[in-house]
């Protein structure tokens, strides 16, 4: 019996491999069709892409073994031009594999050899379509860098709502007694231009009152798809009720927010989305006119993770003179760029400090070292995460999202951001009598940091683990600390040990026309 069950199991996998889209599941919890539609799109985007190359065979290889992990009794192996499916190290079924490196291919033998799989085990079964393509991912990425990945349908859809925003009106709100209150309001969402404001009262959405209402409920009627129209019932903060018909756009995150701190414009940033620049440029152009303009600039990157490069690209443009932000390079031709800065640059003679901590990461990381590398401003806090590596994504036919690492990132002045991190020119992971030492003798001329800092900037990718860690011990990544802020406010208001913290800045030249290196 259970012979004829896998005899007639394979004979639906023939069926499978003459037309593979239209076969469709085939009743055991997989679906081949879409499994190989899967494969062959990562396959073909991953070949030409990844930082080393790979052959398509080997990436299929190495996924197959997501199999082993579902059922540790199963087994795969390549041999004679033929993809075999083990039990127990002995042979039960194999299909033939392409003679060429044909993504196809190789994606529709992976797929025949995992519905095998499924016919035999209760295990590979139960994971399901889903679960075997990500047991797949999960162990092709074992053997590439630590962050190409792949994303099911399900958190990608939340991934893409991060980086792009979610259709509503820029309006997040929370429950004060039994009100439901404006909490944070996007300045140019919709809700902002008819001059909604954080603290007014929400009254009803579409003629359902929310009195009474828990905030969920009421963010959930504030959704919906793009385009549509919901009308808002409110009231100010003055008293007056107004009612207004509004319409759902998408609204990035906020991931920037201002404010005045003594004499010194703290600008936080917590990523950076499709809008974060736009928010920046808005920040600055806020905090820096007025009766009373600051006397220094804090940008706030703690926490960080990064986001979009471009970004971090654009918003150090707007604090930078013409020249290199960053460079990009990879096998692929696309991913080589030298990522530069315009004309128009705010706040020239103003004094920038940059704090971050041991979770900044990647982009947030390109902005402190185009800072830091140009000498236009200081990095206070402690050594960086280290990603200095660029994913390209695209979609995959089962709704997910393919993250594959495709180029390194190379700071102004050469050093290699993936590992080192960017090692700030005031540390306070130290502890805060190391930071006043440090101060103090900035104030009298003198960098303590300086050996180290230019250690950093001299490294060149490769770089072996134990000469990254050496050159990141001086100032080890850590938690932000209370007195970062305090440290960037004595910088400001000290000249000469803000002069001595301050890296040179870094003439532009002919070589930035080219990717330095791959």
């Amino acid at each position: 019996m259970i012979r004829l069950g896998v005899l007639l199991f394979v004979l639906l996998i023939g069926r499978a491999q003459a037309d593979p889209v239209s076969a469709g599941p085939v009743g055991l919890g997989f679906d081949p069709g879409l499994t190989t539609e899967v494969y062959a799109t990562a396959l073909a985007f991953m070949a030409p892409r990844t930082l080393e190359p790979v052959a398509v065979s080997q990436l299929m290889i190495w996924g197959l073994r997501g199999l082993t992990a579902l059922d540790p009794t199963l087994g795969t192996e390549l041999r004679d031009g033929k993809l075999r499916l083990l039990r127990n190290g002995q042979a039960m079924f194999e299909t033939p594999t392409p003679r060429d490196e044909d993504p196809r291919g190789w994606a529709l033998s992976g797929a025949t050899l995992s519905a095998a799989a499924a016919a035999t085990s209760p295990d590979i079964r139960q994971a399901g379509t889903q679960g075997i393509i990500q047991n797949f991912f999960d162990e092709v990425f074992n053997h590439l860098d630590p962050y190409s990945r792949y994303v099911g349908p399900v958190d990608a859809g939340a991934d893409r709502e991060r980086r792009v925003g979610r259709a509503g009106i820029g309006l997040t709100v929370a429950r004060r007694g039994g009100l439901i209150v404006a909490d944070t309001v996007t300045g140019d969402g919709p809700a902002a231009l008819i001059g909604i404001r954080p603290g007014d009262t929400i009254l009803s959405v579409d003629a359902q009152a929310t009195r009474g209402r828990d905030a969920a409920t009421v963010t959930g009627w504030l959704a919906g798809p793009e385009d549509t129209a919901l009308v808002l019932s409110w009231r100010a903060r003055g008293g007056r009720v107004r009612k207004e018909e509004l319409t759902r756009v998408m609204v990035p995150p906020e991931t920037v927010f201002a404010q005045r701190v003594g004499d010194m414009l703290v600008i936080r940033m917590t990523g950076f989305n499709v809008n974060t620049d736009l928010q920046f440029s808005r920040a600055l152009a806020e905090g820096l006119t007025g009766p009373r303009p600051p006397t220094g600039l804090v940008i706030d990157l703690r926490g960080n993770r990064g986001g979009l490069l471009r970004q971090a690209v654009t918003a150090a443009d707007a604090l930078l003179p013409p020249g290199v932000v960053a460079y990009t390079a990879g096998r692929d031709p696309a991913a080589d760029h030298v990522w530069r800065s315009g004309t128009g640059e705010v706040a020239v003679d103003m004094p920038v400090v940059v704090v971050v901590d041991g979770r900044t990461a990647s982009a947030a990381e390109i902005l402190a070292a185009a800072l830091a590398d140009r000498g236009r401003a200081v990095v206070v806090g402690s050594s960086t995460l280290g990603k200095g590596l660029v994913q390209t994504i695209t979609p995959l036919p089962d709704g997910g999202e393919l993250f594959v690492t495709w180029s390194r990132v190379l700071a102004p002045r050469l050093w290699p951001i993936q590992g080192l991190g960017v090692l700030p020119q005031v540390c306070s992971s130290l502890g805060l009598e190391a930071l006043r030492a440090q101060l103090a003798a900035l104030a009298t001329g003198e960098q303590p940091m300086d050996r180290a800092i230019q250690a950093e900037r001299a490294a060149r990718a490769p770089l072996p683990p134990a000469q990254v860690l050496a050159l990141r011990a001086p100032c080890p990544a850590a938690e932000g600390r209370d007195f970062d802020m305090e440290a960037a406010r004595v910088l400001i208001a000290n000249p000469a040990a803000y002069a001595a913290a301050l890296l040179p800045p870094l003439m532009d030249n002919a070589q930035s026309a080219a990717v330095p290196v791959r």
